[in-house]
């Protein structure tokens, strides 16, 4: 017999990724509302664990619980974006600057993710490859398990970048950067390779701005109304 509890807690876990990253793609926006009945519908699952998903989303600020009214998707907060960037960039770097070399295998398999980005054809294809190779980075000093760290406080962060992937620059050219990171590795040049991907981590702030310009309906500034269309 499947224990409840763990029943429970694994649809509680695929809520939180659907939901989460409906959000973070831009497939529910701001001041969209969020039925429980009918997420629970969708993944075929009852409502509690869809319940605790929220919840769990809520604590990192992507929907808003408003009592009495109900739950909604909120607006990209630019500071909690700086906040998480400031985390994400301090702990990449510091693991990278503590690598003193790229193995063989090590750098070969950051060449197959590379290789991989070069034939996204869209920005869909390249998040979770881009993704993957920050992962890489950060297992090259043994500190993969910092992804968790990061993770946790870049919802608003992710959805900046995803939205600003293509805002000021082609994705190829985030895969260019993510080149050089490898190639100053490869020379045994660290420093170079982490200012390089200090430079790569901060465009996010470039992006940020322009669409902030373009779509400024997506940010906490903007008067989104509860209850629109959660589709674009």
């Amino acid at each position: 017999m499947v224990d409840a509890g763990l029943t429970r807690t694994s649809a509680r876990d695929a809520a939180y990724r659907y939901v989460r990253e409906e959000i973070i793609h831009g497939h529910l926006l701001p001041g969209a509302g969020l039925s429980e009945n009918e997420l629970a519908s969708l993944l075929g699952t009852s409502r509690q664990p869809v319940r605790e998903a929220l919840l769990l989303i809520a604590q990192e600020g992507l929907v808003e619980v408003r009592p009495q009214s109900g739950t909604y998707v909120a607006s990209i907060d630019p500071d909690r974006v700086r906040d998480a960037q400031f985390i994400r960039e301090a702990i990449e770097v510091t693991s990278l600057a503590s690598v003193e070399s790229l193995s063989v295998g090590a750098e070969r398999g950051l060449r197959d993710i590379i290789a991989a980005q070069r034939a996204a054809a869209d920005r869909d294809e390249f998040y979770p490859l881009d993704e993957r190779f920050h992962r890489a980075l950060l297992g090259l000093a043994g500190h993969s398990n910092a992804w968790a760290a990061i993770s946790s406080a870049k919802g608003h962060l992710d959805r900046a970048r995803y939205v600003g992937m293509s805002a000021t620059r082609g994705v190829q050219e985030y895969v260019d950067d993510h080149e050089g990171v490898v190639d100053a590795l490869a020379r045994g040049d660290s420093l170079r390779a982490c200012e390089l991907l200090r430079q790569h981590l901060r465009l996010v702030f470039v992006d940020l701005e322009e669409v902030e310009r373009r779509q400024p309906e997506l940010f906490r500034s903007s008067h989104s109304r509860a209850g629109r269309s959660p589709r674009r």
